[in-house]
Formats: C-alpha cells, structure tokens, sequence
C-alpha cells in the first residue's frame, strides 16, 4: 500500500467539513466539483492518517429491478477488517491512472466484476461515517446501476461470492453489513434514494 497513491480532496472544501453522518444530497454536485478543481494524488500511506483530507470513494450499488447485488468478503480476502462482511458496495480508491470518478468506477467494475456490459454510473449522494478510524479518512459517492436483467458475478471467486438478491435477503444479514451498505441499504429501502434507471449500454 505504501506506494499507492490515491484521490483525496482537503477536508475544508467538502460540504460542511464532513461534520455529519450517513447519506446526503446537498452537496454532491459542489463537491464533484471540487473534485475536479482541487482533488490530487497522495500517498496513500500517509492519507489514512491524515483526517484533516478525505479519500474519494465512488461506491456502486448494482441492482437488477429491486434485487440487489450481495457480495460476502472471504478470509482469502486482503483486509482482516472486512472478512466474512457483507456488502452491496462497489468501490475502491481512484488512482493515477483514473481519468475521473467515473474512470475509476469503470476500473472497479472490470477489477471486481464479469459483466458483458457497463451500465451508466449515476451518482446520486455522499456517503460519510465518523464515527471510525477508516470512515474519518474517506469519503463516499453513492452511484447507482441497473443491470436491467443481464448476468453479472464476482471475478475473483476465491476472495468474495456475490449474487443477485431480493431485499429481504439484505435485511436478514444487515447486522452483517458493511457500515457504509448499511446506510444506503436503509436510504434506498426507506425511498430516500431514487434507484437508477436501467440502461442498455
């Protein structure tokens, strides 16, 4: 990890200093912006120490009509955090090599996923948890996706197992969430969050 270096964007210039918890609209498109005119590459070594900037996460959420994609981390997995977690989440670090949030996310897509498509990413929130070590340091952009009926299963097998669920089966390993799909789990389940409309591309 210790020479990878990551989108972060200085703390003072997301909405309200990230000072507030969970999913929020307002905001989104001012801190896209300043994504674009003041985020940089850093370490990211150095960044997960470092609350006074925020990593940029884009986080997908793939559903298929009101199914959603469940994954389940494995001990074969490189975070002992994250083992046996569940997660509805798509994401990772933006890189160099990364055009924009968009480019990373497609990344992500081909990294984590087998698809024989790429839908639109559609951001639609920020997503914020500070009440932890790692959620103080980073900071989500919840997009959404429909796989409009087309196959989609996890690349690497032996480090996460992943399908698509009805909700019910979410809420009956929300205690098992990852925190982050926690939150948007409830936002889009209570309708707070408007799913994406399917694309075809």
């Amino acid at each position: 990890m210790s020479a990878e270096r990551v989108l972060v964007v200085p703390r003072a210039l997301v909405p309200d200093q990230a000072a507030w918890y969970g999913l929020r609209r307002a905001g989104l498109a001012e801190l896209l912006a300043v994504v674009k005119t003041n985020g940089r590459f850093e370490p990211r070594a150095e960044m997960e120490r470092d609350p006074e900037y925020k990593q940029i996460i884009p986080y997908l959420v793939l559903r298929d009509d009101e199914r959603y994609f469940l994954m389940q981390r494995t001990r074969a997995g490189g975070d002992a955090r994250l083992f046996e977690r569940w997660s509805i989440g798509v994401g990772g670090h933006l890189n160099p090599g990364d055009a924009d949030l968009q480019g990373g996310l497609a990344r992500e897509w081909r990294e984590e996923l087998v698809a024989d498509f790429q839908p639109d990413f559609d951001p639609v929130a920020l997503l914020n948890d500070e009440t932890t070590e790692v959620g103080a340091v980073h900071l989500g952009v919840v997009c959404l996706a429909d796989a409009a009926g087309r196959a989609v299963r996890v690349r690497e097998t032996d480090k996460l197992i992943g399908s698509f669920v009805p909700p019910v089966e979410v809420a009956a390993v929300a205690d098992h969430l990852e925190t982050w799909s926690q939150l948007v789990f409830e936002a889009l389940e209570s309708g707070a969050l408007m799913p994406s409309r399917p694309s075809r591309r």
